[in-house]
């Protein structure tokens, strides 16, 4: 290592471990809340485009949704649980040993990605029908899958080099890459749909072409040496400790990311048996809460590396702070979106399928109902990735099942046949209520714990 390079990361461990909390988490907050952003509104075009081609259409971007959260879900568990350790290692300067997480997490997510590829192009329709596939959308779920299939190893290593960058402190650098792909996802939609004629597959084209561009963004970080951590081949760890131990800290994102493709599947199941503008409402409610929900997510990763770093470091007051600054931000947020999508929810509903007034009605009261309990979301992403960052595996993997496991799976099989589409619309809701309630099972014994390492450390010194 050369003297400029050591001198870098001491001044990277300095901010990470000595500027003000509350303008630390928002300087690295911003870029991810516009990283998540600009990915949840690029799906969000997705289903708006797709929309124009009917209900059916609409309703297999549901569909495959529940695909690309499943290869979203290895490629955050892989991507997180490398950032988890590299934040850390880095906050115990342990720079050798980052460079190998993060080379070992890359190429873990490139042989995942083509595995994924292969097998998903040979079961291609009966993998759509085990996804909630009805016989009319099933032509189109087919076709926008096939292409997302293709880009499935490029999907997951950029989420691996999008955590590392985040790890490091460097979100801007990260908010660049994952931008930059999504505007050009939106541009794209509209042409290759419409233009080009292409239909469904137009819309899947242009989204395994941006995420190529924002692979190769991300990647020039790491090849023109702008990152801390080093990615290369030789890099890649011959212990299966670190194999292990990247799989258990992003654990708990797999169980949040996977549960929620196969939750995805269970509610267009059940959605289906009230038709197809049931599955095309319950679809479109899903892309406009996960843009809400990705302004949380993304205040929560600019939170989740001050965590690690500071906690790596031994400065457990930072810690704390850090939590209860993001908790109130959070809620103060939410609150706000809540308020505003309660008011917007028809016209929100009418910009994606204004010609079908049933996929309206359906959507504002899924819409109203999500507002009503989305301010006490933020207290299940802050709690779980504290628990995640620090290494709490097991509690992070609990509280990330609770969501659309533990709680939504026994309630979207229950509710439905004992009050109908009213059980289709109220489980996500009821799921969040009893999830926040979990949460404090978990804070309780933490927080008694990280105010006795903080009292020992002020009697100590």
């Amino acid at each position: 290592m050369d003297y400029e390079e050591e001198t870098e990361e001491q001044k990277q461990y300095t901010r990470m471990t000595q500027t003000p909390i509350h303008k630390l988490i928002t300087t690295l907050a911003v870029p991810t809340i516009i990283s998540m952003m600009v990915t949840a509104i690029y799906n969000m075009a997705d289903t708006f485009f797709v929309s124009q081609l009917g209900t059916s259409a609409a309703g297999a971007v549901g569909i495959v949704f529940s695909l690309m959260a499943l290869i979203q879900a290895v490629g955050f568990m892989l991507g997180i649980g490398s950032g988890s350790l590299i934040s850390r290692l880095l906050g115990q300067k342990r720079k050798e040993e980052a460079d190998q997480v993060g080379s070992t997490g890359f190429f873990m997510a490139l042989v995942f990605g083509l595995a994924v590829t292969a097998l998903g192009l040979i079961f291609l329709k009966p993998l759509m029908k085990l996804l909630g596939s009805t016989p009319t959308i099933l032509p189109y779920a087919s076709d926008y899958a096939r292409y997302i299939l293709l880009g499935a190893p490029v999907m997951g290593g950029s989420f691996v080099l999008n955590n590392v960058l985040r790890s490091e402190g460097k979100a801007t650098l990260s908010m660049v890459g994952i931008s930059l792909g999504g505007i050009l996802n939106i541009i794209l939609d509209p042409i290759f749909i419409f233009g080009m004629g292409l239909g469904i597959s137009g819309a899947a084209i242009a989204t395994v072409l941006s995420q190529c561009v924002s692979f190769c963004i991300l990647l020039a970080c790491f090849l023109t040496k702008k990152s801390t951590v080093r990615l290369h081949i030789r890099n890649i760890s011959r212990k299966g400790a670190t194999y292990l131990d990247i799989v258990t800290t992003g654990f708990a994102s797999f169980c949040r990311q996977g549960l929620a493709s196969i939750a995805t599947a269970v509610l267009n199941v059940q959605a289906a048996a009230y038709g197809d503008p049931a599955v095309a409402a319950m679809s479109i409610v899903g892309r406009i809460f996960m843009l809400v929900l990705a302004a949380m997510i993304g205040f929560g990763q600019g939170f989740q590396p001050v965590a690690g770093f500071n906690y790596g470091a031994k400065n457990y007051r930072r810690v704390k702070e850090a939590f209860f600054f993001s908790l109130k931000t959070g809620i103060l947020l939410m609150t706000i979106l809540a308020v505003a999508g309660w008011f917007t929810a028809p016209s929100l509903m009418a910009l994606f399928r204004k010609e079908d007034a049933q996929v309206i009605a359906i959507g504002t009261f899924a819409v109203r109902a999500q507002c009503l309990v989305l301010p006490l979301f933020p207290l299940g992403v802050i709690s779980n990735m504290t628990f995640q960052v620090i290494g709490k595996s097991l509690w992070a993997t609990l509280l990330s099942a609770a969501r659309q496991g533990i709680f939504f799976l026994p309630l979207i099989l229950l509710l439905p046949p004992l009050i109908g589409l009213y059980g289709v619309q109220l489980t996500q809701p009821l799921a969040d209520l009893l999830t926040f309630a979990a949460c404090f099972f978990f804070l309780v014994p933490f927080f008694r714990e990280l105010n006795a390492q903080v009292e020992e450390q002020e009697r100590t010194a």
